[in-house]
């Protein structure tokens, strides 16, 4: 899930049904775990306008770049990581989930769009890595990671949510990496229906992190005023 298009709906969008097939890989909401053949909507997902919008979108094939991966990632991947999981926050049909799975680390995907999860599921199960990789079917908005659980890398293009930040940012393991890229303010030229709120600020997302957070890069991408920002920092040990 991603805030790419300038199509307000509850409070998220993007950059840029339920699922029949059977897998290896489990889907899973905030509470309940599913094996993907078996796979049923949430209650509260089951009118979510995101996921009605983007499985949409997903399912007419107008989202023109699947298992792309993105630049923020291929940065990241560079760097020294601890071992460990991978989290991908609003992945969508992850090229970059699939990338990290393909170098041998577990990856968490997770989008509110079960059609874009049953996409990276196919894509995962074509490239050997499906075993490596779980898809979590659920709102940014609601979801957090189990108690204790942390990242070697947390990663997220394309969507921005203050909170999410926060919890994003708290999941991430000592010496781990998080990777986060958003529209700025200077996105709504183009977009005047973008909701400022989605937007990253000056200063941000850097200016959000906790401490003991140390800041790799942060760049603004295109031409000025750009209209999305990436960051990468670090966790000390």
């Amino acid at each position: 899930m991603r805030r790419s298009d300038s199509s307000p709906s509850r409070r998220s969008s993007r950059f840029c049904g339920t699922a029949s097939t059977s897998s290896r890989l489990a889907c899973r909401s905030s509470s309940t775990v599913y094996a993907i053949g078996s796979l049923s909507v949430q209650d509260d997902l089951g009118t979510n306008r995101d996921r009605l919008r983007w499985n949409e979108r997903y399912a007419s094939g107008a989202y023109a770049e699947p298992f792309t991966v993105r630049p923020l990632a291929e940065q990241a991947i560079a760097l020294p990581m601890p071992a460990g999981p991978a989290l991908d926050l609003a992945a969508g049909p992850s090229g970059s989930a699939l990338l990290l799975a393909a170098r041998g680390r577990h990856v968490t995907a997770v989008d509110v769009s079960d059609v874009a999860l049953d996409l990276l599921r196919t894509e995962a199960q074509r490239r050997g890595v499906a075993e490596l990789i779980t898809c979590v079917h659920a709102d940014l908005l609601s979801w957090r990671p189990a108690v204790g659980r942390v990242y070697a890398l947390v990663l997220c293009t394309g969507y921005f949510d203050r909170a999410v930040f926060t919890v994003a940012a708290g999941a991430v393991a000592a010496g781990g990496l998080l990777g986060w890229e958003a529209f700025t303010l200077a996105a709504r030229r183009d977009r005047p229906r973008l909701p400022a709120e989605w937007c990253l600020r000056p200063g941000e997302p850097a200016s959000l992190l906790p401490s003991g957070f140390e800041v790799i890069s942060q760049d603004d991408v295109g031409e000025q005023p750009a209209a999305r920002r990436r960051l990468l920092a670090r966790r000390r040990l």
